[in-house]
């Protein structure tokens, strides 16, 4: 089997954002991740991307052209005129408004178009963008951290040349934005893992949420209790995917990796380790089928980097060093044991007893039995690209240039007494 031909996008600016000090969403992590996969050479076996910035005009394809236009004007100086739309759009402390706000959701954004954009033209296999994957955000407004929704607007650019598209969704929040954007229709098939109950954010994501009209049963969600671990979550994600792409018969796939998902995860609650984590990954990529991977959620950010280049790794086809480089500029976030796969011993029991697993996975079975087959659509004339993608692609040496040049935000964390990060290691 040829390998795969993977695109990587990256834009070194994208990583010096920052939402607050006291703010668990660090943007510093994608610097983290890039480094890591620049230290391992790994950008040697890919096309390596920087992305052009994502328009207005691109963003307003989903999100209402009122809401995109706040975005463009707010800024932390002149938010005290701007009340009445903080409300209205959702922005405040969870999501709040910091400096580059919106050319920090126009890196992202821009990235994942431009990923799907080459795999709509079948130059390449597998897209990777690290620092989309922003999946809470609706159409109206802000949620979750989460402003513009890369996804959305990602998967839209897809349904110009595929008939189908399957959305799957590892982050332990429920991938609410995505499943709201396309409740309504079979072109695009939802199917979330998350933590649900106990007023876990953001509250949506129960079993029976399947859609409806044309989308009816076209909404898959797999709700999870606390402290789930590989082999549970593995035992679940594998079947049900299984029959997804088997009975959907998708022709692109636009997988998320939140890696909130992950044991000690500063906002999560689940007991996966980075093997367990990119077995899903690996599993997803297994089926050759096109495959645009984004990030998402994850806050002890030492541990999102570790994640996302373990399986840049995976993706790559690539045998893993488990012994991180020392030449990493960042090296020391990963000191003792400078590890990239660390066995990390939860804080929460699995509360997932076999019995409720075998429930959910037989009602997803049964939600399934209900699909005939694969939906036609009637394709229609293709509407014109968001980018032009023979004019995308950046001389590769300036982006690794950039990648090495060590940044961070002063109000980042530090790995000593200034440590913000607050983040308790059970390493075993």
């Amino acid at each position: 089997m040829p390998q795969n031909r993977i695109a990587y996008f990256y834009d070194p600016d994208v990583g010096n954002y920052h939402y607050g000090s006291s703010h668990p969403m660090k943007p510093h992590r994608l610097a983290l991740t890039h480094n890591l996969v620049f230290s391992y050479n790994l950008h040697k076996k890919m096309n390596v991307f920087r992305p052009s910035h994502a328009t207005p005009h691109d963003m307003t394809r989903f999100h209402s052209s009122e809401y995109i236009h706040f975005l463009q004007r707010v800024t932390p100086s002149n938010k005290a005129g701007f009340i009445s739309s903080l409300n209205k759009f959702s922005v405040g402390d969870d999501s709040p408004i910091f400096p580059g706000l919106f050319d920090f959701c126009s890196a992202y954004t821009g990235a994942s178009l431009q990923g799907a954009v080459k795999l709509n033209h079948g130059l390449c296999d597998i897209a990777i963008n690290w620092s989309g994957g922003l999946h809470h955000a609706k159409k109206f407004e802000a949620s979750g951290f989460c402003y513009v929704n890369d996804i959305v607007l990602a998967i839209l650019e897809l349904l110009k040349y595929h008939a189908r598209v399957l959305y799957i969704d590892i982050d332990i929040h429920h991938g609410d934005g995505v499943q709201e954007a396309f409740y309504l229709t079979d072109r695009v098939m939802t199917v979330s893992f998350h933590k649900y109950g106990n007023f876990f954010f953001p509250g949506t994501g129960e079993m029976y949420e399947i859609g409806e009209d044309d989308g009816r049963y076209y909404s898959l969600n797999v709700p999870l209790k606390d402290g789930i671990d590989d082999q549970s979550y593995i035992s679940l994600f594998k079947p049900i995917i299984q029959a997804v792409i088997e009975k959907y018969v998708p022709s692109a796939i636009v997988l998320q990796c939140g890696a909130d998902s992950l044991a000690l995860d500063r906002l999560g609650c689940f007991s996966l380790n980075i093997k367990g984590h990119g077995e899903c990954v690996q599993y997803v990529k297994s089926f050759g089928i096109p495959l645009l991977v984004l990030g998402g959620g994850g806050y002890t950010i030492r541990n999102v980097a570790r994640c996302w280049t373990y399986e840049t790794f995976l993706l790559l086809d690539e045998p893993v060093d488990e012994q991180i480089p020392k030449k990493s500029d960042y090296a020391e976030f990963f000191s003792p044991d400078y590890s990239l796969c660390p066995v990390m011993s939860g804080n929460f029991v699995n509360q997932n007893s076999k019995q409720y697993l075998d429930y959910i996975k037989q009602t997803v079975f049964d939600h399934l039995k209900f699909i005939q087959g694969a939906p036609s659509v009637q394709m229609q004339d293709v509407p014109p690209d968001l980018f032009l993608h023979e004019e995308n692609e950046c001389n590769d040496d300036s982006v690794e240039s950039a990648s090495y040049i060590r940044r961070e935000h002063q109000g980042e964390y530090y790995n000593d007494d200034q440590d913000n990060d607050k983040a308790n290691y059970e390493y075993n």
